[in-house]
């Protein structure tokens, strides 16, 4: 019976090792897409006060920070 569960274990460790790999790599994108927007919002703020240009309005699709 122990060398079922050893082959049941060695059998599914790659597909859960692979799986979360892939988890925390979405995870970053999705991160680093989020702080890129921010950050290009804030570019663009700063390029409109210069311009003086009023500031767009928020469309409601995300959270206001």
């Amino acid at each position: 019976m122990d060398e079922t569960w050893t082959a049941v274990l060695w059998a599914i460790l790659p597909t859960i090792v692979v799986s979360f790999v892939f988890f925390f790599i979405l995870r970053n994108v999705i991160r680093m897409d989020r702080t890129e927007r921010r950050a290009y919002a804030r570019i663009e703020a700063q390029e409109r006060a210069k311009r003086g240009l009023p500031p767009v309005a928020s469309t409601g699709d995300g959270p206001a920070n």
